[in-house]
Order: structure tokens, then C-alpha cells, then sequence
């Protein structure tokens, strides 16, 4: 895969315009990456302790040993997030820059106050977002995610999390928890899909945060995974055709087709995704044939549904698939054991809001195996996600 020159591809929603150069994620992938994966990122951790592994490989939290304030604990950790979503609604990471800097300096530039604020990072630092210097308050890795202007930067996504709307699902979990079925018309009659074509400021931070969450997955699924082999790359629910555009620069013999509704790929043809290697195919999984190809691709698509609808999409396309054809299944994977994963939170998320699921490694085995496709192998690619590689039987 040609390595010689920056891939930069620039992405456009709305008024917000971003540009990734990928020619480090390329390069790694075939040279290996030492150290921590600058794409990885994680939300909160265990306050109590290291975990720490039982009799027969059980986890038992630390916590374990004082029950009463592992619970306590717990039960006071909704405030957490709300810290997060303010400080980062707030733009508290944009106003401190490379030196630290006192809570009365930040207050003074954020229309904050110095004694809450003060009191407000005192509580993230405590999960690494900030750190205490001497009296002031300086970056670490996970504040600097915070920042507007991080080429991955998480800002979005977290103000996104912090919507009203995201909160009010779990007003109702109870119910969730009794049927099994979402509460969204609880929360938002008509649907969340609805509710952001009538909403433009939510739909415009849900972009934002796709946009910013997508670009550390897609630098990853480049690192990771050699696309060269493909003639026909395509797309399925690709949206504005961020992946499937980056994935063309690394493999310059291919061509792509990018599949979705039509109002979506309106959208990325406005935006002047269409190229000569890039077609848009305009429909809808559950009513139309997809397009044939070489290897699919279809990127955190089959979470938003639940199991009856995700096989009814795995089994269209291999209805279009030839035998032998590859099928990238890019998700997050739930862990099967007990330790903390915010992956099991977003499972959650989906349920109260979505009706969707986030699924084992093995659950998506079998979706596999009943669509027709055999599981190859699971590419970690940082950011709690992975390439699920299978083929067409």
C-alpha cells in the first residue's frame, strides 16, 4: 500500500469542516505501533481500585471488600457524567492551554464559578480528566480529548451524551427493565431518528460527535486492516462516506459504492464525496438489493437494531454477496466477563433509546453464521472497536 504522501481527506457537515491526515494510521499498520494506542480512549474508571481476579478467573471489584461504600459509591455516580457533560458543554479543556492554570483564571474566561469549578474538577481528576499542579489545574490525556480543536477531539460526543434526551431514557429504565423494549416514546414520541430532523442544534452536535468519534475508529480500521486485494469496496449505511473515502485513498485500484438512504447520500454528494472511484447508491436495506462487491463494510449500523432487524440487514447483504466475499463488521464488542466496560453502558443506552444492542463476540458469530457468513477472525482497532473480517459461504 502506497505510503509515499499524506492521505488527507476533508469531511464536511454543515458548517463544521474537519481534515484528517491518515498516513500515520496507514504506516502503522504494516510497521506495528508501540506503546499505548494514541486511538484508544476510555471514560471513567474504577475509583476503589485495581481490579482484581477471583477464584476460577472471576472478577471481584475491590470494592467488594467494603460493600456499603461500593454502593454508596454507585449510587451517587450519576453526578459523574453531569460533571463531564458540563465541563465540556462549559469549554473549560479549550481555556487552558499548555501551562496550568488556577480555577479563578479559568472561571474569570469561562463565566464560571471559581469555588464550584474548583470543586467540579476536583471530582474528574480523580478519574484522570485534569490533573492538580500546585494549587492549579493542567491538562492529562483524557482532558486534552476535550479540547475543540484535538485532531480527535471527544468534545462533541460528550455534549452529545449530555443531551436531556439521552438523560430521560434512563428516567424510564425501570421500564426498560420490566418489558425489554425501548422507552423512546417515552422520551421522544415518534422515535429518535424523529426527533433530530426536528431538532437542528441536537443534529448538529450528533454529527459533530459522530464526525469526531469516527475519526480515531477510522484511523484505526487503516491501521489495522489491508484493503489493497479489493476491486469493489462497498459501503453499506455509510452515511457521507467518511470510512469508505479514506479506505479509497489507501487502496488507489479500488472502487467504492457507498449505500444509504437517499437523503444521506444527497448530503454526500453536496459535500463532493462522489468521485470517479466513488458512486453513491441510494436506497433503503430492509426494501432494496444492495450493490455487489468484493468486500462490504458496514460500520456500527447493526447496534442501532435489534436482532430480528440486524439479520434481516445481514442477510440482504449476503443476499447481493458472492460466495467468497468478504463481509467487515465494525462494532463495538461487549466483553464476556465482569469487569468495567463503558461498552456495556452504551448497551444500555441502546436499549432505553434505540431499541438497539450491543452485542459478544459470540453473539455476532451466530448473527454470522444464520446470515450465511463465516467468522474469519476480530480485529482489535482501538476505541473498544474491532473489524469482525468474515466470508460469503
Amino acid at each position: 500500500m502506497p505510503r509515499s504522501s499524506a492521505l488527507d481527506v476533508s469531511f464536511t457537515s454543515g458548517d463544521l469542516r474537519e481534515s484528517f491526515d491518515w498516513r500515520g494510521a496507514l504506516a502503522s499498520r504494516s510497521e506495528g505501533v508501540s506503546g499505548r494506542d494514541p486511538y484508544s480512549f476510555c471514560i471513567g474508571r474504577a475509583d476503589d481500585g485495581a481490579a482484581a481476579e477471583g477464584v476460577e478467573g472471576r472478577y471481584t471489584p475491590s470494592t467488594m471488600n467494603d460493600p456499603a461504600n461500593g454502593l454508596l459509591r454507585i449510587s451517587m455516580s450519576h453526578g459523574l457524567p453531569r460533571c463531564l457533560h458540563a465541563v465540556a458543554e462549559l469549554g473549560i479543556a479549550d481555556a487552558l492551554g499548555e501551562s496550568p492554570r488556577s480555577a479563578e483564571e479559568l472561571a474569570r474566561d469561562t463565566g464560571t464559578d471559581a469555588g464550584a469549578l474548583a470543586r467540579t474538577l476536583r471530582v474528574l481528576s480523580a478519574e484522570g480528566i485534569f490533573e492538580a499542579r500546585d494549587g492549579a489545574w493542567g491538562h492529562t490525556p483524557a482532558s486534552r480529548l476535550l479540547r475543540s480543536d484535538h485532531p480527535q477531539s471527544m468534545r462533541s460526543f460528550v455534549r452529545m451524551i449530555g443531551l436531556p434526551v439521552y438523560w430521560r431514557g434512563f428516567e424510564y429504565f425501570a421500564d426498560a427493565l420490566r418489558t425489554g423494549e425501548s422507552v423512546q416514546e417515552k422520551v421522544v414520541p415518534g422515535g429518535y431518528w424523529k426527533y433530530l430532523t426536528e431538532n437542528p442544534e441536537a443534529a448538529r452536535l450528533f454529527d459533530e460527535a459522530m464526525m469526531g468519534k469516527a475519526a480515531g475508529q477510522i484511523a484505526g480500521v487503516l491501521r489495522s486492516y489491508d484493503f489493497s486485494a479489493f476491486g469493489t469496496i462497498a459501503d453499506i449505511g455509510g452515511g457521507r462516506g467518511h470510512l469508505l473515502a479514506a479506505v479509497l485513498q489507501g487502496a488507489p485500484r479500488a472502487h467504492g459504492v457507498l449505500f444509504d438512504q437517499p437523503h444521506v447520500t444527497a448530503a454526500a454528494q453536496a459535500v463532493g464525496m462522489e468521485s470517479a472511484r466513488l458512486r453513491v447508491h441510494p436506497g433503503d436495506f430492509f426494501m432494496d438489493a444492495l450493490p455487489s462487491a468484493d468486500c462490504y463494510l458496514i460500520m456500527q449500523v447493526i447496534h442501532d437494531w435489534n436482532d430480528q432487524k440486524a439479520a434481516r440487514i445481514l442477510a440482504a447483504i449476503r443476499k447481493a454477496a458472492a460466495p467468497g466475499a468478504k463481509l467487515l463488521l465494525i462494532e463495538c464488542i461487549v466483553p464476556e466477563d465482569s469487569k468495567p466496560s463503558w461498552t456495556k453502558m452504551l448497551d444500555l443506552q441502546m436499549l432505553t433509546l434505540l431499541s438497539g444492542k450491543e452485542r459478544t463476540e459470540k453473539e455476532y458469530s451466530e448473527m454470522l453464521r444464520t446470515a450465511g457468513f463465516r467468522l474469519d477472525r476480530v480485529i482489535d482497532v482501538g476505541m473498544s472497536t474491532s473489524i469482525l473480517e468474515s466470508v460469503a459461504v
